[in-house]
């Protein structure tokens, strides 16, 4: 979420007037995230965010935009896509695909306790069952093709031992047997800034830009590997149990995802390892970015596969 586009005010004055919002009255970049151009849009009506998408194109999109209302419809705390005066939740905006949402309350944490990661457990799995009857699908943009390529494309720039960490998670990952596992609607990428409270309580689940029809418990994984994670990489025993046991309360596991608990720690830690050392080393041009440190994946992926390694 940071502003790769600029969009003055007239010009979205101009967008504005095909929409039932009233007059702008103020329009702020989001500079924090990596991915699209974001805006906070106060009308006479209300806050929204605008979406401008630099990586999607706009035969992707549906698939988000019609997630986020099926989500909304079935009181999953999230935005909720505005349509235009044409009925359409997907415009165009300074030559991109871009979409304006309700603006949920609260703000992202930073230091979670087991209450919140409760929450957590909580609003991911009753998302999970809310998302069995949605129609459309989408593959993984950051699956396992992804990382295959990203890793090699990452490879020289890493230390001996990091290029062995890589070959020792794609060693984990073949053998986990993934499609017998549970799938379906993923957010992908629920870490604590994609997730807004109002003090303990739950203001929603935004950014489903990455949401994809995958494992369901790698929804999970990731998930704990950010909110329930320490500063050296380990996890927290307290937060870790807290959003588990949620989850399970709404979704119990099956026997087999508790078999592969431990390995879907592991790719989840090296989908976003990949991604920052990606985007470090290839790093996109924005008016407002914040690059994120690639080693604060690598340790927890570390910690991931030592874990893993004990186990087996």
């Amino acid at each position: 979420m940071s502003v790769f586009t600029t969009v003055s005010s007239e010009q979205l004055r101009i967008w504005l007037s095909t929409y039932p919002l009233g007059e702008l009255l103020d329009l702020q970049g989001i500079a924090s995230g990596i991915t699209n151009t974001n805006y906070f849009v106060t009308t006479t009506t209300g806050r929204y965010v605008l979406t401008l998408f630099e990586e999607h194109s706009a035969e992707e999109l549906p698939y988000f935009i019609d997630l986020m209302t099926h989500l909304a419809e079935r009181n999953v705390p999230c935005p909720h896509p505005i349509a235009n005066l044409a009925g359409q939740a997907l415009g165009t905006l300074q030559g991109k695909p871009a979409a304006l949402v309700s603006c949920l309350k609260g703000r992202s944490l930073e230091e979670p306790a087991p209450i919140h990661c409760a929450e957590i457990g909580h609003v991911l799995a009753k998302m999970h069952l809310a998302g069995a009857d949605f129609t459309l699908q989408t593959v993984n943009s950051r699956g396992a093709a992804w990382r295959s390529a990203t890793a090699s494309k990452v490879a020289p720039f890493l230390n001996t031992e990091d290029r062995e960490m890589l070959e020792q998670v794609f060693a984990i990952e073949g053998s986990l047997g993934l499609n017998s596992l549970p799938h379906g609607v993923i957010h992908a990428d629920l870490f604590r800034d994609n997730v807004l409270f109002d003090g303990d309580k739950l203001g929603g689940l935004i950014d489903f830009y990455y949401a994809c029809n995958d494992v369901l418990l790698y929804d999970v994984a990731i998930a704990v590997n950010d909110w329930c994670v320490q500063g050296d990489g380990t996890l927290d025993a307290a937060r870790s149990e807290a959003l588990l046991q949620a989850y399970n309360a709404v979704r119990p596991l099956t026997r087999a995802e508790h078999a592969a608990w431990l390995g879907l720690l592991c790719i989840a830690a090296l989908r976003f390892w990949l991604s920052r050392l990606n985007d470090f080393h290839f790093p996109h041009a924005g008016e407002l970015t914040h690059a994120k440190d690639p080693q604060h994946f690598q340790r927890i992926l570390k910690k991931r596969i030592s874990s893993h390694l004990i186990t087996v």
